[in-house]
Parts: structure tokens; sequence; C-alpha cells
């Protein structure tokens, strides 16, 4: 199905106190922009009433108090600052270099995207850093990125049955998109490595070390190189 941008922004309302607003269907680099340059915006001038801003692939949830606004007041001011976007800048996409150990006990299912795609475990290591990804959105677990830009030989459907437990730092692959596991949780994306970064530290200044809108560049590293980055995180 051909992906499809809405000329003007589809309004739905979500339970008593939020408002979906969608730009688009399917997944998309333009609709996302869309979807983060109007985060950005409505951050830049807060509208009366709002709680939260959660972006998604193409959509935004906003959450909104109903004791001080209402979706027919809110809508006209999201569409005047739709509206204003044109004059604004796109924001330029941030870099960040994830280290990444493959294969092994690190990345236990990795002959799983080998095998329907006849690649070899260096192969698959090739193919899954040569892009630098797009965070379309961070969910399902604190820091979590979905990530866009996977290579069609790469596709791989997730496991048939999910593991109850994926250790933290974990990368994998489910059909067309890569991602991270930044805390150890239930998962049934096809593991294919593991990073040493700590993705998520709460102690931090800045908890995640990247956003929705910033790019992840995958850097092949070997078990020992792992175990070096891993203590130097701990000192941190």
């Amino acid at each position: 199905m051909a992906t499809c941008i809405f000329k003007k922004a589809v309004y739905r309302p979500a339970g008593d106190r939020g408002l979906l607003v969608e730009f688009g269907e399917g997944i998309d680099p333009g609709i996302n922009e869309k979807v983060r340059a109007m985060a950005r915006a409505m951050a830049d001038q807060p509208l009366a009433g709002v709680r939260e801003i959660i972006p998604t692939y193409r959509s935004l949830l906003i959450i909104y108090d109903p004791g001080i606004t209402h979706p027919t007041e809110l809508r006209p001011e999201i569409e005047a600052i739709e509206a204003s976007l044109e004059a604004k800048e796109t924001e330029p996409a941030r870099i960040v270099e994830i280290p990444v150990c493959y294969g092994g006990a690190f990345g236990p299912d990795i002959k799983n995207v080998q095998r329907p795609h006849a690649l070899t475990q260096e192969q698959v290591i090739q193919r899954h850093c040569q892009p630098a990804y797009l965070i379309y959105m961070v969910g399902f677990t604190p820091g979590f990125p979905f990530l866009g830009g996977l290579d069609e030989t790469l596709f791989t459907p997730r496991l048939t049955t999910p593991r109850i437990h994926v250790p933290e730092g974990s990368v994998g692959i489910a059909n067309n998109q890569t991602g991270m596991y930044p805390i150890a949780s239930p998962g049934g994306w096809q593991i294919i490595g593991r990073t040493p970064l700590k993705l998520f530290a709460p102690h931090r200044s800045m908890p995640f070390l990247y956003k929705a809108g910033d790019k992840i560049k995958f850097i092949p590293i070997s078990e020992q190189e792992y175990t070096k980055i891993a203590q130097e995180e701990e000192t941190r």
C-alpha cells in the first residue's frame, strides 16, 4: 500500500482527555518529520491545558486537562501552529554511534536472519551497520528506539514465541525494523547483537543517549572491546 500524506491533519478523540492528530498513513520519513516538527513547535508555543505531547510514527497524541481546554478549542490553535511550520527550518539529524558485539551469546538469533536470506554472519553485520537509521519514535520501554531504514535483505519476522527475558542492550530485528532494548524486558525481536552502552540511565542529567529524529549508526566491535566499554560504563 502506498504511503499517504494528508494535506490537512485528521483529528480524532482519544478518550476523555486525549486528542489524536494524524498527519498521514504508513511509516514514512516525510510524515515523521512533520510529526516531529509539530511536536517541537508545540513545545515552543505551549497551549493552555495541554499536559503532554506524544509523537508517534505518523501522529501526535495530545493529552489535555478537560477542566481547562477542549478539542474544539485546541484544534484551531493546532492548525495555526501547523500553518506556521513552513517558515521554520528543519532541524538537522544528529548521528549517534552505538557499538555492538554481534552473534554468539550476544546475538543468539543472528542465524535466523542469515538462513532465509542465504547470508553469512559477516554479511548480516555489514548490512546492518551500513545505514544511519532514523529514530521514528521512542517507546515500548523507556528509550526503546524504533528505527527505519533496515536493508530489505535483513527483513525477518519476530520470534514465534517471545522471550520472557531479553537482556539490556540487546539489538534486534522485527520484520522491517531494527531497534534496541534499553532495559531488560520480555520481547519477541530477533536478537542479533548487544551494545555495552547504558542506553537508559536515570541518574544522568540526560537519561537517554538519543531522541526521536536522531539517527543511529551501529559500529561492530569485538567481545574484548565490549568488555572494556562495559567496564567503563559501570564507572560513569
